[in-house]
């Protein structure tokens, strides 16, 4: 079934909804074909996880017998999260007959005691299991056994892969490397959005995974082939986009994806031609839509860290926070913004891009420009 809406903002349907990435995709094809682990990373709502499955899509094309795996681990806070997440997603997925999947898995995982069930449309074991604290590595060796088992080729992308490194338990990095090295048949995608954080894990020479893959970094898509993109969409319901209006959208957003897309979304759903009288009504109708949770949000945060995020808003982008002209501007307090901005900025509130710092929601941004000091 096709979308009703060409321009998707969750989830991955076929090539015909995914815009360009071709390089990139590429690039990730020619790693995994010739058995290299791979690390991406872009920013959140960059289009990474579109890439991963558009990227799986290709492989399943030209090998419909390989077995490609995606686990976002985001919400994760433990080892024992990641270990129950990981059998979930993979433990039955290595085997095209059931009784098969269930004799292998009853095989290898011996440290507890797996629950099974079944999925109504193909037969699939699903797979839950409760591990105990004390049975946590173990489990986790079991299942990397039962992948290196099989006699199936396997690409395996792992999201939001920098949440091992909050994980209260020493030495998970190093773990998973040493299992990870002896999967001749499995490969895997490492992908985060925390880029400091994800260049440290696999570019520092002090940590476990240094150069064991090869690194590829998500920009912004073409504006050209995001435009062509976009306007035959448009042109396939009889409306038109004029390319000055893309350009407008794609300038104030900085091309990132997703909030073009979101507005391209709304665009599109009006269906009728867009001017930039229709381009405020859909950002006026978001931001409108948005406002109570953004108002929400800021509860928790202190009027230092508010203040701050207010001005970064005002600005746009701003390279030097405890720059006098920047701390007067807004009566900001020096011996306050350091902390304010380490908390903004691990609270993924605040993102540091090569040119300064901006808001990280760009629908949040305008509200906030909107907002009383």
């Amino acid at each position: 079934m096709k979308p009703n809406n060409p321009f998707l903002i969750s989830g991955y349907h076929s090539p015909e909804f995914f815009c360009d990435r071709e390089r990139e995709t590429e690039t990730l094809l020619q790693a995994l074909h010739n058995e290299r682990n791979i690390t991406l990373i872009a920013p959140r709502r960059m289009g990474k996880t579109g890439l991963i499955h558009h990227t799986f899509h290709r492989l399943k094309e030209q090998a419909p017998d390989i077995v490609t795996i995606y686990m976002d681990i985001y919400s994760t806070q433990s080892i024992g999260d990641f270990v129950r997440l990981f059998a979930h997603t993979v433990l039955g997925k290595l085997d095209s007959a059931p009784q098969k999947a269930l004799n292998r898995i009853g095989k290898f995982i011996c440290s507890c005691r797996p629950v099974f069930t079944f999925d109504e449309l193909t037969g699939t074991p699903k797979v839950t299991i409760d591990v105990s604290p004390a049975e946590e590595q173990n489990t986790l060796k079991e299942i990397f056994d039962y992948l290196a088992s099989s006699e199936k080729r396997c690409y395996i992308a792992i999201d939001e892969f920098q949440q091992i490194a909050e994980y209260p338990e020493k030495g998970i990095e190093a773990l998973l490397r040493s299992y990870i090295q002896f999967l001749p048949n499995v490969h895997f995608i490492f992908a985060g959005s925390k880029q400091h954080v994800m260049q440290e894990m696999f570019m520092s020479s002090k940590k476990p995974f240094y150069q064991s893959t090869q690194l590829l970094t998500l920009n912004t898509i073409d504006r050209k082939e995001y435009a062509r993109f976009a306007t035959t969409h448009f042109s396939k319901q009889h409306t038109l986009l004029p390319q000055e209006v893309f350009d407008t959208i794609y300038d104030k957003f900085e091309g990132h994806t997703w909030y073009v897309q979101s507005l391209l979304n709304r665009l599109y759903s009006y269906n009728r031609d867009v001017d930039m009288e229709l381009v405020g009504y859909a950002i006026e109708q978001i931001i409108s839509e948005q406002s109570y949770s953004y108002a929400d949000l800021l509860k928790a945060y202190s009027t230092g860290q508010v203040r701050l995020l207010k001005a970064i808003a005002y600005e746009g982008c701003i390279k030097e926070v405890k720059s006098g002209d920047f701390l007067n501007r807004h009566k900001l307090r020096a011996s306050s913004v350091s902390d304010a901005l380490k908390k903004l900025l691990h609270n993924e509130l605040v993102y540091q891009t090569d040119n300064g710092y901006i808001i990280y929601d760009r629908f949040m941004n305008e509200w906030l420009r909107r907002q009383p000091f």
